[in-house]
């Protein structure tokens, strides 16, 4: 699991040929604190057959504004280089993972 910045939002999630996972959080964030172990496990869990990343919110505003991230943890799935999934709230790895996997081709 990596972390991305607004710099390398292109490349590594809309340019992606696998469908990405995405995080957005803060560190203040209690729930935030709650999923990231959960998204963790949703990377190991579907290996290199799609990306799982994190967004600090504070630290890379660009995105967060542009997709319109109003609370967090905010969960977005991409699959090329289009939102096609978003949960807002801790979300449970089962969900995560079946979404995910729904997209693998």
């Amino acid at each position: 699991m990596a972390d991305v910045t607004d710099q390398t939002f292109e490349s590594e999630v809309m340019k992606s040929a696998t469908p990405v996972l995405v995080d957005f959080w803060a560190v203040w964030c209690g729930p935030c604190q709650v999923q990231g172990p959960i998204v963790e496990e949703v990377a190991a869990a579907v290996g290199e057959k799609a990306k799982v990343v994190k967004l600090n919110v504070d630290e890379n505003p660009v995105h967060a504004q542009k997709f319109g991230v109003m609370s967090i943890p905010t969960l977005m799935i991409f699959k090329g280089g289009t939102v096609v999934k978003q949960f807002i709230g801790v979300t449970s790895k089962d969900v995560l993972v079946s979404e995910l996997t729904k997209l693998i081709s």
